[in-house]
């Protein structure tokens, strides 16, 4: 697992210290692989997955982007001002500074990654969102996200997106999630999920990736992580069109998975950026009787 985590953030690291999306981390270079997602060209990704532009253009301050979505957690999260925010791999900050607004300046959003290069990079980025939105309800803290390093019961709405799937302790993570959430507190996630497992060489052929396919869980496994962490209300939503886009596109690891598949099977078949949602348990009283 250790060596894992490592390889992750070196990776990562190289990522954050490039400054320029495509040009460290991107999927095709198995050397350097993140999560799989075109990186040349952050912003048509983000329009492709459902951000929307005038967000991104008013809200995000430059270089918060680095193209490593595989969805729109903000989109499902449905997030009210005051609630308090949690964002599992904040990287840069797209997503942290993507909800700053949506909770306003009585909220607060909380980042957390492992990676010291990209906690550098979100925290350099604080003081444009700042002066873009007039809001200073946005941080990041280093830690892991098997670890978080947040208090019991002090979070409304946890988010999180394509980076799960990185993790090599993912019940760990979500044993994590449902610790600190508030009573009736939800989820709101994007990963890539295996909706069947990969023929044996075609998982031997990605295991050298760091990213989204090598490390991608059973949907069956999800959903028993979910339940066992405390959570209910579970949904799992497929969203093929990720995929299918970077199939389309030539992307070289789903290239490379593509060449594995007998003939009339795609990645598609196999493997899917999904939307997962889930709440805690709220608090009552025995007196109610909803105990």
């Amino acid at each position: 697992m250790s060596d894992i985590r490592t390889t992750v953030r070196e990776q990562y690291g190289a990522m954050a210290r490039a400054g320029v999306p495509g040009k460290a981390g991107r999927c095709g270079d198995p050397a350097t692989s993140g999560c799989c997602a075109p990186a040349a060209d952050p912003d048509a990704l983000a329009g492709a997955i459902g951000y929307d532009a005038a967000d991104l253009a008013r809200i995000l301050p430059e270089g918060a982007n680095l193209g490593l979505s595989c969805g729109n957690p903000g989109a499902i999260a449905a997030l009210q001002p005051g609630e308090v925010v949690l964002d599992l791999g904040s990287g840069a900050g797209f997503d942290a500074f993507l909800c700053g607004p949506k909770v306003g300046p009585t909220g607060r959003v909380i980042g957390v990654d492992m990676t010291a290069d990209m906690l550098a990079r979100a925290r350099t980025n604080l003081a444009g969102y700042t002066a873009r939105t007039g809001l200073a309800n946005v941080e990041f803290r280093l830690g892991e996200i098997e670890h978080l390093p947040i208090p019991d019961a002090s979070i409304d709405v946890v988010i999180s997106n394509c980076v799960l799937n990185l993790s090599p302790d993912k019940a760990q993570v979500w044993r994590e999630i449902g610790r600190v959430l508030k009573p009736g507190g939800r989820v709101a996630i994007s990963d890539m999920i295996l909706l069947q497992s990969l023929p044996p060489g075609v998982q031997q052929a990605v295991e050298n990736w760091v990213g989204c396919i090598a490390g991608a869980p059973l949907a069956h496994d999800v959903r028993e992580w979910m339940r066992a962490a405390g959570l209910s209300r579970i949904a799992l939503t497929p969203k093929p069109a990720y995929v299918a886009t970077l199939t389309a596109g030539g992307d070289p690891l789903y290239q490379q998975v593509q060449a594995g598949l007998p003939a009339g099977q795609n990645p598609g078949d196999f493997i899917t950026s999904m939307d997962l949602s889930a709440r805690k348990a709220a608090a009552c009283a025995p007196a109610t009787g909803c105990c």
